[in-house]
């Protein structure tokens, strides 16, 4: 349904759009594609406006997307809404319909949905209007919650590419051919702008916008907050609004320093996502968890609950030197193999993998064993060419029992004995891929190539190379 109610009180219209020019005016320049998270609340339909009357003069493009939850009857009305809201300023907009997961929490799950689909979009920054009002309500909630300092540190003015690109639900930035998107920047310009204020705006500048019926329901604990608590609490004090934001700066700050503080203690790892034993015991709990965390960001991973880390830390600390340890943290697992701790994805171990006919490819992508099989030609070095062409070759993954025989002078080995000396992890070993001419298994990527297949100086030849997602 669309509004125009009055504001309870007269705000200056020009001080709004003033102050959001200048929090832009901070990060943006010339040429920059903006996209509006277009709700057609009174929020985003005031920061809408002001938008459509800086583009001209601060040189940016401005396009919106409204997401359609489908959650609500009057979904469809609000679609046409938005895309007449815009039409009217000349702002391209575009509707995007998404799938709410049901379950234990449909909030979450729209936000999660809503993020997703605008972070997916073509543009160098997406804006929203979250305000002051939704800042304090956050910081509550995350507090009721028993969150950590990274969200008591609530919205950030400006969440950076990198750092958005982690809100994608499942989203994996690490491995070759994990997604190439690269996730926009977020930018809140009326963060520090009360709601009374948005209002006043939109009085001054007749404008009407929509009213969602969600958020008038104290069954949402953000609304319970909204309409129940806050209000009560303003009677006391007047300036919580100011008083929650200086506080979520303040874990801001902290947070910045743990993470800084964590990188220093990961060194190499952050990329790696593999770090010593050694290392970690050499620092408190307090930092080796905090070491933990960072990895996890870095990888773009979500951050699982405090006790879940607490006990994968303390099962890799405290096994044995031979024990197999494998401590599923949601996106991730963490596993132990000799002195070493390993960060990965959280993937299902493989069944029995199909049996892969090579038909000359450069590469192969092999899902069941999770990785990518390069075959490079070259010469003087990998398996011959020639033996290749006459029979059948197959890439297959492990059965147990199989036997190379790299060196002539030396007796066919057990692959067991191969891997084992070679230093392979265990969780790899059932991943890796087994390269078949005819019957005869002629190589492992990594291991090496049976002896009267190995290419010899100036001999075409194809190297084999193996790479995990």
């Amino acid at each position: 349904m669309a509004s125009s109610r009055k504001s309870k009180q007269s705000n200056n219209a020009a001080d709004v759009a003033a102050h959001v020019a200048a929090r832009l005016g901070t990060v943006l320049k010339a040429g920059d594609r903006l996209l509006i998270g277009l709700s057609g609340g009174i929020d985003s339909i005031v920061l809408l406006d002001i938008l459509a009357r800086l583009r001209k003069r601060r040189r940016f493009e401005l396009h919106a997307l409204h997401v359609n939850h489908q959650l609500s009857p009057n979904a469809a009305r609000w679609a046409r809404f938005c895309r007449s809201a815009c039409r009217e300023r000349q702002v391209e907009c575009r509707v995007a319909k998404v799938h709410v997961a049901r379950g234990n929490s449909v909030e979450r799950a729209a936000r999660e949905a809503r993020y997703a689909a605008l972070l997916k979009a073509r543009s160098d920054y997406v804006v929203l209007a979250h305000n002051a009002d939704d800042q304090a309500e956050t910081v509550l909630l995350q507090l009721l919650r028993g969150a950590g300092v990274k969200g008591l540190a609530a919205m950030p003015f400006l969440r950076k590419s990198a750092d958005s690109a982690r809100t994608l639900p499942g989203n994996l930035l690490s491995g070759r051919h994990a997604s190439p998107l690269m996730a926009p920047s977020i930018i809140r310009p009326l963060l520090t702008v009360s709601r009374a204020q948005i209002e006043g705006y939109a009085q001054r500048r007749k404008l009407v916008w929509i009213e969602d019926e969600s958020n008038e329901d104290p069954a949402y604990q953000r609304n319970w907050l909204r309409h129940e608590i806050l209000p009560f609490l303003a009677t006391r004090v007047p300036g919580y609004r100011t008083t929650l934001t200086r506080a979520a700066n303040h874990f801001a700050e902290a947070d910045a320093l743990l993470d800084d503080l964590g990188r220093v203690d990961a060194g190499d790892s952050l990329t790696s996502g593999t770090i010593s034993l050694d290392r970690l015991q050499r620092l408190s709990e307090a930092r080796a968890k905090n070491v933990l965390r960072v990895i996890i960001a870095a990888r773009g991973w979500p951050m699982p609950q405090a006790e879940r880390l607490h006990e994968a830390l303390r099962q890799a600390l405290s096994a044995r030197g031979d024990a197999k340890v494998r401590v599923e943290l949601g996106g991730c697992e963490l596993r132990r193999h000799r002195d070493m701790l390993h960060l990965l994805p959280a993937r299902a171990d493989p069944g029995v993998p199909s049996v892969v006919t090579w038909r000359g490819e450069t590469e192969l992508v092999l899902p069941s064993l999770g990785g990518v099989l390069s075959m490079t030609p070259r010469r003087g070095k990998g398996i011959r060419v020639e033996p290749l062409r006459s029979q059948v070759v197959t890439i297959r993954g492990r059965a147990g029992g199989e036997r190379l025989q790299c060196d002539a002078d030396h007796p066919r080995r057990t692959v067991k004995n191969l891997l084992q000396e070679a230093g392979v992890p265990a969780w790899e070993r059932a991943r890796l891929p087994f390269i078949y001419c005819g019957n005869t298994l002629v190589c492992i990527p990594g291991l090496g190539v049976h002896h009267l297949y190995q290419a010899s100086a100036e001999e075409a030849a194809i190297s084999p190379t193996w790479q995990v997602f």
